[in-house]
This record gives C-alpha cells, structure tokens and sequence, in this order.
C-alpha cells in the first residue's frame, strides 16, 4: 500500500513548475497587450491633437480674413492695407490675392510652385479657366497676417500656425454650378453674386472664395475652404430730418420742442457732409398721420400728433421747422407711405431691422460707464469722420456730460436722454422704447436724420398686432434744452450705412 502512494506522488512532479510556467506566460501577453494598447492610445491622442491643432489653426485663417474683410472692423484690409482689396472694385476670378503668415522667418509665397507651400488647389480648381501660364499668377498681391505686424508679433508665443489664406472670386465653372440666370451651362468667366440666392448678373454682393492652409511642425496640414459674401442689413426708410414713427390711428406720437431756444431748428433741407448746401429737401418732421400743417399751434393736437412748444406764426421758432413744405413752417409733414413701401411700418417689421443691426453692431455700449466707453471710440480713433461705427445700446443711454461728436449709427432700445452739448454726425435710431428726453443748455448738433418708434411694450415684449405705440421726444424736459437741433445730411446717412459681416455661405475641408 505504502509502495502505491509514494508511486502516485512520483507521477504529480512537475505540475507545479507547469502551472507557474503558464501563469508568467499569461502574465507577460496581458502586459505586452497593456504596452501595445497604451501605445495605440498615445499615438491616436496624438493623431487627434494634430488634427484638431491643424484644423484649428486653418480655421484661425479663414476667421481672420473674414473680420478683416468687413470695412468696419478696426483690422479690416480697408484700414491696414487700403490698396489690398480696392472698395467697389470686383475681385477677378483669375487673380487672387494672399494674406500669408511667415513665422520664424520662413518664406511663404504660395503663388511659387517651387515654394515650401505652394498653392496647389487654385492650379487644380482654375486650369482651362484662367489663361495658361503660373496658376496662379506668380508673383500675387498678398499682405500680412495681423500676427506678423505690431503688437502681436511681439508676443513671447506665436500666434496660429496657417500659412497663408487665399482671396479670389468664383465662377460657375470653378464651382461646377448653374446660378442664376439658370441656363443649363457652367460659364467660365463671370463672377458670381449673391443677393439671396446665387446669380451671376451683379446683383448683390460679390461672392469670394477663401481657402487657408496650416501646416504644423510636426507636417500635419490642413486645408479649409469658405464661399462668403456679404450681406446687407435692411434700415428702415429715413424720409425726413426727424421721423416720429406712429400707426396712424391717433394720438401716437408726441413732440416738445424747446419753448426759449430761437437757436434750435429741425431742418429738412439736404447738407453735405462739410454741411453744405445739397439740391433737394426733405420734410423737417415726418409722421404718420395726415394733418393740417396750418393748425400745428402751441398745445395742440394735429390729427394724434401732440406738438407742443411750436408756437404760431410769426414766431421765430415756428419759423425753424423747415424743408419741403411751400407755405408756412413749421415743415410737418406724413412719411408713412414710405415705411408701407419698404415693409418697415409695423413693430415686427422694425423690430427685425433692429435685431439685425444689433447682430451686426461694431460696439455694444455697456449699461455703466457709458460715457466713458463713447469717449474711447473717439479718443481712440475706433471712430471718427473716417471711420463711423455702428453704436448699439440695449436699453438706457444717458449722454448727460458726454461733450464729443459721434460718427455712425447710434441705435438705442430704451430712452436716449440727450445732452445739447453732445453731437452726433450720422443716424440716430432711438427704436423700441421709442423715448427721447432732453434739456439744459448746449451747442451740439446732429447732422444727419433721427428716426424714433416705439416696437415694444414697458416690459420689453414686442407689441403685437399692426400699430406702432405711442413715442415721444420732449427736448422741453424740466427746462428749455440748447443745443442747434438736427439737420438733414444725405451723406452723413450714406457714410453711416451698417457693414454687415462676411456670412459664410458653405464650408469644406479640401483632401490633399
């Protein structure tokens, strides 16, 4: 019996070093898998950080060019490099322009085909286009990206490492696409437009294609294209020198004007931007109800027009109401007809002018330090003469102490409160509260036209229905205001039309 057992132990030897052989066996696979797995992770960590770097920084050159392609913008092309991009002039198809952005000293000149980054996809998207020869032309118009010039480019970090952003029309052929006029062919040579839908008769606004190569240190690349256009903001119609924009069914508008000052007036009659004297009138103050200017007296209605401080003749300042009227001033006179024809007469339809101003505004005035913030535009230069911004208060904005001149289009939702000393070259749009209140003494002006609505209710929700509320200007507000009042400026209206930005109107990444 003994003999058996110690035989059946003697069969069992080894089986341990087998099982522990296994186990390391296994042990090692699992951490070779580990490694192999942690590697595969890392290096598509790194796959994605260099295509998300690549991509962002193509994104940062087709953003750039689109800020700087708005006039308005403090960066725009028009400011930095006025002869990059000729106002009015149509970007031909077959010579597009560059914005590069050299880092380190590189060289970029994409227009070289022997370049380190050479533009490529323009050869291959405008061959049997263009005339033959470099594609494209070699050498190219190009400027600086903002990161290549002051302060920027003194930063201790670089900024997004694109090489250079391609500015250029399209045609139907480029693109593979009919547009209106549809006619069943691809046209070679016309550029197209966009004034809603595509069309290559010149209506609207020259559609622009951007493409923008980056290309990292590691040689990940990037190339991102935009088809963009620009797309005009709709203002209401601005038909008199102050508007007083009512719904014509009574007692929806109101006007005080200031009972002592012989120097104040609202004049229609059309000014320069120098304030000289332009052929054609315009009524001194438009409103919507029709009336009998003969009747405006002191405290009285005029078909639900309230006036009060425009006294009878032969006062001097009944006699400073004046523009297209033939007979005795004051020049009051009914504009509705010219809303109607624009579709801008109810709260909606201005309101959405409005909106659209806002979305497109170079300057949001805060509701603190008001006066201040205005004060820097012009200070600055952000605004001036030669570069009018489009100003947007939402809500509340008191000028109290604010003695500059503004430039542009001021749009106030709430109650402008008006200082006399205050100028204002451009249009004032005071729509939504539909409130203008001033006083005290003063000798600014506002050359250009005022328009005042009101679209919305105390609380801030839009009227509902066809009617416009009730608004008002009271420039007698606890005291005769100063001040030389407003003067109708056709020009200061055209300089002071809102930029809207550069819309893109399709995006894609481009394979290389």
């Amino acid at each position: 019996m003994e003999r058996r057992s110690i035989r059946g132990r003697k069969s069992e030897e080894g089986i341990a070093l087998l099982i522990s052989i296994f186990v390391l066996l296994l042990i090692s696979v699992v951490a070779i898998s580990l490694v192999v797995s942690s590697g595969t992770e890392s290096a598509l960590a790194g796959n994605y950080r260099s295509a998300t770097g690549v991509y962002d920084a193509a994104m940062a050159g087709l953003e750039e060019v689109r800020a700087r392609l708005r006039p308005n913008s403090p960066i725009s092309f028009k400011n930095t490099d006025p002869l990059f991009l000729p106002a009015g002039t149509p970007l031909d198809p077959c010579s597009p322009v560059y914005v590069i952005n050299p880092l380190g000293g590189e060289t970029v000149a994409p227009w070289d085909p022997a370049s380190t980054y050479p533009d490529t996809e323009f050869n291959q998207e405008f061959t049997g286009i263009c005339p033959a020869g470099s594609l494209p032309p070699n050498p190219s118009p190009r400027a600086f990206s903002i990161w290549n010039t002051n302060p920027l480019n003194g930063l201790p970090f670089p900024g997004p490492s694109y090489k250079w952003v391609r500015i250029n029309g399209v045609t139907e052929q480029s693109l593979k696409l009919d547009v209106v006029p549809y006619d069943g062919t691809w046209n070679d040579a016309t550029p197209i437009y966009y004034d809603g839908t595509l069309n290559n008769n010149s209506s609207g606004s020259q559609v622009l294609e951007v493409t923008a190569l980056a290309v990292l240190p590691n040689g990940s690349q990037k190339l991102v294209q935009y088809l963009v256009s620009s797309v005009p903001i709709s203002l209401p119609p601005f038909p008199a020198a102050m508007t007083l924009a009512g719904s014509g069914q009574g007692n929806t508008v109101g006007y005080s004007a200031p009972a002592s000052n012989a120097g104040f007036s609202i004049k229609g009659n059309d000014q320069d931007c120098n304030g000289g004297t332009l052929p054609g009138a315009f009524p001194a103050i438009g409103v919507f109800d029709s009336m009998d200017v003969g009747t405006v007296v002191d405290g009285g209605d005029v078909n639900g027009v309230h006036f009060t401080g425009i006294p009878t003749p032969p006062s001097s300042i009944r006699l400073s109401y004046t523009g297209t009227v033939t007979g005795t001033p004051p020049d009051v006179e009914r504009v509705d007809s010219s809303f109607t024809a624009s579709s801008m007469s109810t709260p909606s339809e201005l309101d959405a002018a409005v909106q659209s101003i806002i979305q497109n505004a170079d300057a949001t005035v805060p509701s603190t330090g008001q006066t201040s913030f205005l004060t820097n535009l012009v200070s600055s230069g952000a605004m001036s003469s030669s570069s009018p911004l489009t100003v947007v208060v939402n809500g509340d904005l008191d000028l109290t102490g604010w003695h500059n001149t503004g430039y542009g289009l001021l749009l106030v939702t709430g109650t402008l409160t008006y200082d006399p000393d205050a100028s204002w070259n451009g249009i004032v749009m005071v729509v939504g509260q539909g409130t203008v209140i001033g006083w005290r003494g003063g000798s600014g002006i506002f050359n250009g036209t005022m328009l005042v609505a009101r679209t919305r209710d105390t609380s801030g929700n839009l009227i509902s229905g066809s009617y416009l509320s009730y608004s008002y200007v009271d420039f007698n507000h606890g005291g005769s205001m100063g001040g030389q009042g407003i003067r109708y400026s056709s020009c200061w209206i055209q300089r002071s039309q809102p930029s809207a930005g550069y819309r893109v109107l399709s995006f894609h990444e481009i394979s290389q």
